[in-house]
């Protein structure tokens, strides 16, 4: 059974950092494309980044790029999210998801089948 567990929310002030952790199990980690969404209140879910299992290649949202940096550790089966000088529109619920394999930059929610169930990011102004 495929478990995504995320971590590492919580409430900041604006100009803060804040790092998510996704631990996984019950798949073939290092062989996983890896993401990070978001969903803010009232809003669709959005991509935020995306790690490839081969090459380790990375994509960001454009409204994310040069704040936020997405990191993986096949060894304990986990990736990161750092997020640095957040911002009130950060404030979401962020999930990470998880694919095997794949060759391309998976930016869309609908092409992951695994997800976590979601970690709260508020920041505050």
């Amino acid at each position: 059974q495929v478990q995504l567990v995320e971590s590492g929310g919580g409430v900041v002030q604006a100009g803060g950092s804040l790092r998510l952790s996704c631990a996984a199990s019950g798949l073939t980690f290092s062989s996983c494309s890896l993401g990070y969404f978001r969903q803010a209140p009232g809003k669709e879910r959005e991509f935020v980044a995306t790690i490839r299992w081969s090459g380790g290649n990375t994509y960001y949202a454009d409204s994310v790029k040069g704040r936020f940096t997405i990191s993986r550790d096949n060894a304990k089966n986990t990736v990161d999210l750092q997020m640095n000088r957040l911002a009130p529109e950060d404030t979401a619920v962020y999930y990470c998801a998880a694919l095997f394999g794949g060759t391309a930059a998976y930016l869309h929610d609908y092409e992951y089948p695994y997800w976590g169930q979601g970690t709260q990011v508020t920041v505050s102004s």
